[in-house]
């Protein structure tokens, strides 16, 4: 297994120029969530060049490629993210983004140019895989309601025993694996709260019920619910992140509308905070005579590592890139809608870093200059090609930890 894995290894440094060209088509052509068009017809052409079985629009405008090995044994699925941000591409390279106010500023094509070459060189060894192999491309990460339900309802998920999903991470340093069992990502909601005042003059605000005074009074209401209502043993965020209120400078307006969102991880904690903010919103602005229409979307559920893959992941990492190459990563506050496949069958999430070689060059992801090294497509597609030979090579009666894994 270890000659394999080696070979397999030497094979995906072989098509590395070809994945890079690939991911940077994707730059320069990305597409927004739910309008992925060309994104998903050039992921299904890769698959069918390698003789896949492929399915497409899945979900919508999800794509899967389906490798069923020679031999018989269980089925691991594999997710890459294919979807862009609508943001202005502001980087001084040659395949900056030709979409105006549109750019992979997530790394969703580093993760699809890498998981492509991982069904390359595994479609390569077919005749000897003892197993099936399910690489599914998702659309829409980003957005609320994203790409995994409907994709999972769908059916990509059908007969599959185990998935795994990895994500990019542009400030850590390339090759570095991080890894979480149990709460690794938090659920993720969002709020709309609209505040309905009078209107009137600004020299006469005795007239009015000015409902941006109440706005800003919530604002400050609802720090109160993280700091004095949630278990300081427990975590949650909750952000007032825009406040619309007209732009004059002598008007009352008679509405008000302030957006935000919650993270949380606890089931109970997500059921207060809703709670709290929607009887928060009536009370105070009741309290001003004014009233507020509360709207809370429950969006990705939290994401749970299970024990076994992640350790499987833990270790494989260790065994090919080094031990002090792996680090445990504490929970993010972040959401990921890869939630919704461990909610469905065992597996994990990781991260790997693929921060730029000139400190200058290194910026968070959802900038407008985000970049990262492409060399991190080979650490992504090494791991998911030793996990994929581990799981797969597994014997029933054993836990893959006694065996020979790689």
């Amino acid at each position: 297994m270890i000659q394999v894995q080696e070979h397999l290894f030497a094979r995906l440094e072989e098509v590395y120029p070809e994945l890079v060209t690939f991911r940077r088509d994707l730059h320069m052509y990305p597409e927004l969530s739910h309008q992925e068009v060309n994104t998903p017809e050039k992921v299904a052409a890769f698959h069918r060049k390698l003789g896949l079985e492929v399915k497409t629009g899945v979900g919508g405008r999800g794509v899967i490629g389906i490798l069923k090995g020679g031999k018989q044994g269980k089925t691991v699925a594999l997710r890459a993210d294919f979807d862009a941000l609508p943001i202005q591409d502001e980087k001084d390279v040659e395949y900056k983004s030709r979409i105006p106010g549109v750019m992979h500023a997530c790394g969703h094509d580093i993760h699809t140019a890498g998981l492509l070459g991982v069904a390359k060189v595994l479609s390569e060894m077919k005749a000897e895989l003892p197993g099936t192999i399910v690489f599914i491309h998702q659309f829409a990460e980003e957005v609320i309601p994203g790409g995994a339900k409907s994709m999972i309802e769908d059916g990509c998920l059908n007969g599959v025993d185990v998935v795994y999903g990895a994500h990019i991470s542009s400030i850590d340093p390339l090759g570095v694996v991080g890894i979480r069992e149990g709460n690794a990502m938090a659920n993720g909601d969002t709020f709309e709260i609209e505040i309905t005042g009078v209107g009137g003059h600004a020299a006469n605000p005795h007239l009015a019920v000015d409902p941006l005074v109440a706005g800003s009074q919530l604002v400050v209401n609802l720090q109160q619910i993280v700091s004095r209502q949630v278990d300081p043993v427990k975590s949650a965020v909750v952000t007032v992140a825009s406040m619309d209120a007209g732009d004059s400078f002598n008007v009352i307006q008679d509405k008000v509308t302030i957006r935000g969102t919650v993270r949380t991880f606890d089931d109970d904690v997500r059921d207060w905070v809703q709670k709290s903010i929607e009887e928060m919103a009536t009370y105070t602005c009741k309290g001003l005579g004014a009233s507020a229409s509360v709207q809370y979307v429950r969006g990705y559920p939290a994401v749970r590592n299970h024990p076994e893959e992640t350790e499987r992941v833990e270790k494989i990492a260790a065994e090919i890139f080094g031990e002090d190459k792996v680090h445990q990563v504490p929970p993010q506050m972040g959401m990921e809608d890869f939630a919704y496949y461990l909610k469905e069958v065992p597996g994990t999430f990781f991260w790997v870093g693929g921060a730029m070689k000139s400190e200058e060059d290194i910026y968070p992801h959802h900038h407008p200059k985000f970049d990262v090294d492409e060399e991190g497509m080979m650490y992504v597609g090494k791991l998911f090609i030793a996990t994929v030979l581990n799981y797969l090579s597994q014997k029933e009666d054993k836990p893959y930890l006694e065996e020979q894994s790689i």
